[in-house]
């Protein structure tokens, strides 16, 4: 079954990378949101989501990860170049900006699967439960 990313990013051709990626390896895009208010209207209608820090409306990043997993399950990596800011977010890890295709499909493998192959890019926080 083909698992369905969001990915919530503000820079297009930041956001259009991770398309690219996700697509390529056979994941779904179901949306690319740049704020808040498009990231909780599209959350009911994926399992993961990539999720930037800082975003059109502010760092909300934090916040539209925690109602996203809360309210719809959706397992969250960050990928950011404030990894600092997560706080308690509620999320698998995060990786840094910029960031490499390995490291993007290790995250989505996490996320799918519960189990990533070592990449030093990736930051494990959790384990996801699948």
């Amino acid at each position: 079954m083909t698992k369905t990313a969001m990915i919530v990013e503000d820079e297009i051709f930041v956001a259009l990378d991770l398309e690219r990626i996700l697509v390529d390896a056979g994941y779904t895009v179901a949306a690319i949101a740049a704020d808040r208010a498009g990231a909780l209207t599209a959350a009911a209608q994926c399992d993961f989501a990539f999720v930037d820090i800082n975003l059109r409306d502010g760092p909300t990043g934090p916040e539209i990860a925690a109602a996203i997993a809360r309210d719809h399950g959706v397992k969250v990596v960050f990928v950011t170049a404030n990894p600092g800011q997560i706080g308690d977010a509620d999320c698998l890890g995060y990786i840094r900006k910029p960031f490499s295709d390995a490291a993007i499909l290790a995250a989505a493998q996490l996320a799918t699967t519960g189990a990533a192959p070592p990449v030093s890019e990736l930051v494990q926080l959790r384990t996801a439960i699948v």
